[in-house]
């Protein structure tokens, strides 16, 4: 159910923020996927972010100074077109539900927002993420310019509102924190539910589905991203989704899945044995990655920086491989030299919330900013050997990755998606036990 004050008060901050001027932040176009049929729709992350609307064809313009309001354009109310695509609020019920000053037409935009916009020091718009707007804006400034005679201006700068609306996002609200938690709990399930059923001779789709099944099953609206469901040789291939090949005895299962509920993410890896038994090569280097993420973990902490997990996950990682005999030298000259990118060649972890990769900057004035409580990020560590010259081949084709999500704390953090299995025995003992 919508938090209509909450939405109002992201407005309300928006506003306060831009200080004087306007923002325009339009929804996401349909897409077509095939003639005439179009790939299900996803709103924009920003725009939803500031309304809870979640039709397309729509806009919200953020009016800030002495008297700020928001205003709505959306689609017409169309009973007929109902009847073939489902309910539409229209103007009237998009002002009556979703607590805007005005709601317009989405017809009426090319007619509303000059007048809107003239007079104006300023505009905020995401110049260049959408080409067709971007010409649409420029127009409306063209048009206002071409009044300069009569004593209209135009806008004099325009801002990246993203910027702005980035940093709000940043900080989760307490609404935004239970939603994450709810979808965590479902992806821990569908992880949980993967590992009972896989089997040597299944396939990777048929993995997946249980997954989606568990997605679906509690109320999710879409997985969050294409689910990775890479056995074998595939787990070393990072974004690997053909997700079509046979599991095999002997061979590792690696799941980069999550859902995604009510606009939220959660995004969880896991990497267990496809017959339940870690062989002694995969155990060892399971417990790698596994304890770098533990020490990657120690370091979510809003006293350190947003790199400070990636670097103490780094250390883990290089003497263990100098241990496993796939790096040579000390921790140091490994780290130095990049030798560890061979096995190691990601970051350890991203925002997470609206958007799976989300919104915020990582570094402020050229350095790594402070943890906050409020942010959430994931930690996902990982080990991915391909057969080559110098690699014992017991180590060949094995890819581990292990991913959680982290709500950074006053404490410290509180890993979420932690009722999804991750130690050795304890995937084990639920695999045995299907």
């Amino acid at each position: 159910m919508l938090d209509i004050p909450h939405l109002q008060s992201r407005r309300a901050t928006l506003a306060s923020r831009m200080g004087q001027g306007v923002a325009i932040i339009p929804t996401a176009a349909e897409a077509l996927r095939n003639r005439d049929t179009h790939y299900p729709y996803r709103y924009d992350s920003y725009f939803y972010y500031l309304t809870g609307f979640t039709e397309p064809e729509a806009a919200v313009v953020v009016i800030a100074g002495d008297t700020p309001k928001s205003i709505l354009f959306c689609r017409d109310k169309d009973m007929e077109r109902e009847i073939w695509d489902g309910f539409r609020h229209g103007p009237a019920g998009a002002l009556a539900e979703f607590g805007v000053d005005e709601a317009y037409s989405i017809s009426e935009l090319d007619t509303r927002i000059p007048a809107l916009l003239a007079n104006q020091p300023e505009l905020y718009f995401s110049l260049g993420a959408d080409a067709a707007w971007d010409q649409r804006v420029t127009g409306w400034i063209n048009q206002l310019r071409s009044q300069g005679r009569a004593g209209v201006s135009a806008p004099a700068a325009i801002r990246d509102v993203r910027a702005l609306l980035d940093e709000m996002r940043l900080i989760k609200s307490p609404q935004e924190i239970a939603t994450m938690r709810r979808a965590a709990v479902i992806s821990a399930e569908a992880h949980a539910r993967a590992m009972q059923a896989t089997k040597p001779g299944k396939h990777e789709y048929e993995i997946e589905a249980e997954l989606l099944h568990t997605f679906y099953r509690h109320g999710s609206q879409y997985p969050a991203y294409t689910s990775i469901v890479a056995g074998g040789a595939n787990a070393c291939v990072l974004h690997y989704i053909a997700n079509n090949a046979l599991l095999n005895d002997g061979d590792l299962l690696l799941i980069d899945a999550g859902c995604e509920l009510d606009g939220y993410a959660s995004d969880i890896t896991r990497t267990f044995p496809v017959n339940g038994r870690f062989s002694g090569a995969q155990k060892d280097v399971y417990e790698l990655v596994l304890a770098a993420q533990y020490a990657a973990i120690a370091q979510v902490n809003p006293q350190l920086h947003w790199n400070a997990p990636h670097e103490a996950a780094l250390k883990v990682l290089a003497q263990g491989f100098i241990d496993l005999g796939l790096c040579r030298g000390t921790v140091d000259a490994v780290l130095e030299s990049g030798d560890y990118r061979q096995f190691y060649m990601h970051r350890t972890g991203h925002w997470l919330g609206l958007d799976v990769h989300d919104a915020g900057e990582y570094k402020l004035d050229g350095e790594w900013r402070t943890l906050q409580p409020g942010m959430v990020l994931t930690v996902e560590p990982g080990c991915y050997i391909r057969p080559a010259d110098g690699v014992p081949e017991a180590f060949w084709n094995i890819g581990i990755r292990i991913e959680d999500d982290a709500l950074v704390t006053a404490e410290g953090c509180d890993i979420i998606t932690e009722a999804a299995p991750k130690t050795v025995a304890a995937i084990e003992e639920l695999m045995r036990a299907a």
